[in-house]
This record gives structure tokens, sequence and C-alpha cells, in this order.
């Protein structure tokens, strides 16, 4: 979605480089000597980046672009009607930041990871993912569920001002056989593979490293995922929620205190426990002690 992307792009941005937190780290600490102007060019040919910016626009780009120009409406969360409501330079800004906002996000968790700031890189992803599903689940009205479980401005409109939980597993059950959520099934080979990307950088990490008890690859899947629909959904949701009874102000001030407390905070945040189990709160590498990195977020 138009309102989604920007924010998911950055969260696959700082993925990647958080995947590769063991390798950025290592490159850092062996930079050349021959000067920061060469220093700068090596920055640019690092593999991890050229595979975020692929990946961004070969894969990424291009399903939004499709989307948008099938399913409109949906694609706007309900905003356009057609085609030729969409200004042109919307469109090609759409394009544009699918690609830049994912190579922000690689530069600014690659920055905090070599600042040693490894767990507030690690977060950075979590922002990325937490703000899309706040877009989805509660919009910019309070709707963004329904805009969501709409394939057309129709259906939308057709939404009860305040329906049930049945009236919604009945909109839900039926968006799941429209057109849209079909083309979402197919392309969900895109989700495989930025998986399939992060995991063999996690382990290539831990190759180089030297990890001895490194995590298998079903546990690393398996805390990805629970980090990502898991943790980010249930705070947006929680977040929704409360500014439904509080309101934006107060709604927002305690969504930040309890997310900050049960998700962020290292010593009662599961985001952190979530952190430890991918392993890459330590610098150890081949040849060297292992030395912990405080935790800086």
């Amino acid at each position: 979605m138009v309102q989604v992307d920007v924010f998911w792009s950055y969260a696959i941005g700082a993925g990647f480089a958080v995947a590769a937190t063991r390798q950025i780290a290592s490159a850092g600490r062996h930079k050349d000597p021959s000067g920061p102007a060469r220093n700068r060019w090596v920055r640019f040919s690092s593999p991890h980046r050229v595979v975020t910016l692929l990946y961004c626009a070969v894969l990424f780009a291009p399903s939004g672009i499709y989307l948008l120009w099938a399913f409109p409406d949906w694609e706007t969360m309900q905003v356009a009607t057609d085609h030729g409501s969409i200004p042109a330079w919307v469109v090609t800004l759409f394009v544009i930041t699918n690609v830049t906002q994912g190579l922000l996000g690689y530069w600014v968790a690659e920055r905090l990871i070599l600042g040693g700031r490894r767990y507030a890189a690690f977060l950075q992803a979590g922002l990325g993912y937490f703000a899309m599903f706040f877009v989805l689940v509660h919009g910019w009205d309070g709707r963004g569920y329904q805009r969501f479980f709409s394939a057309d401005q129709e259906t939308f409109q057709a939404w009860p001002a305040n329906p049930t939980a049945s009236e919604a597993l009945d909109r839900v059950g039926s968006w799941l056989t429209s057109p849209v959520a079909l083309t979402l099934a197919a392309m969900s080979v895109i989700v495989i593979v930025l998986l399939w990307v992060m995991l063999d950088s996690l382990r290539e990490g831990y190759r180089l490293a030297g990890v001895d008890r490194a995590p298998g690859a079903l546990r690393l899947i398996i805390t990805m995922l629970v980090a990502v629909f898991g943790v980010c959904v249930v705070s947006a949701i929680i977040a929704s929620v409360l500014i439904h009874l509080l309101g934006w102000f107060i709604g927002v001030l305690v969504a930040a205190g309890v997310i900050w407390f049960a998700v962020i905070w290292p010593r009662t945040g599961l985001g952190y426990r979530l952190f430890r189990l991918l392993q890459l709160d330590d610098d150890t590498t081949v040849g060297e002690s292992s030395q912990p990195v405080p935790v800086r977020i």
C-alpha cells in the first residue's frame, strides 16, 4: 500500500543490515588504510548493501507498482478510485521511495552497528514494522483495518459504523477470496526471498565468527516471524486500542509507555529477548576472545 510501503521498505533495509551485523562489524574493524575517500567507495561495494538495493528495486518496488495498477482502490487504502485520480508524480515518488527508504534503513542500522549500538540497530527494523502495521490497523482515522480488508471503495463504504466482531470476521472472510488477497498470496514468494536472504546472512555471520552453538535455521525463522508478526503486530493493535479509548494525545503516551516496558527496555522487553536469541549481542570473531558488546539503545 502506498501509505505503508515507505515504512516497510525502511524495515526491510534495516533488517538486512541487522542480519549482517557481524559482517558489518568485521568490515568496520578492517578498514582500508589507503584513506577515507577510498573507504567511502568500499562501503558502497558492500555485498549486503547491494543485496538490499537489488531486493528493493527488482522485487519490492515492482510488486507495489503492480498492486497500484491492478487494485488502485486497495493499494491507496481506498483514497483513489482509479488510475486517473493518482497524479503521475505520486506514482514516481512511490517507486523511488520503495528503493531509497530501504537503503536509508540499511544505512541507519549500519551506522548504529559500527557505533556498537547493535540493539538500537535491531530496533530500527522493529520501528519500521511497527509503523507499517499501525497504519494498517489504525490508519489516520481509526479505520485502517477496514481499508485493508476491503478490496475496493464500494466494499469499504459498506462497512457498518461500529462493526461487531462477527461482522468484521465475515468481511475478512469475504476479503480472503478476493482478487487482492489471492494476488498477495501469490506475491508471498517475495517474503520467502526476504527470509532466505536474512537467514543466509545470519548463518554466514555465525560461521565467520566461529560461533559454536549458533541457532538453527528453524529457530531463526521462528524468531524473525515472532518479532514481526507477533510483537510488532500486537504492539500496533495495542496502540490502536488505546488511542480509540483514550484519544490521540493520552493514547499515544500510554501506548509508548506500555511498548517501552513490554518490548524495548532490555530489563523487561520481549524485543531484547528476541535480539538475544539471534545471538547478535557479542563481538566474537575467529581468533579473538569473546567480548560482549554493552547494550546501548
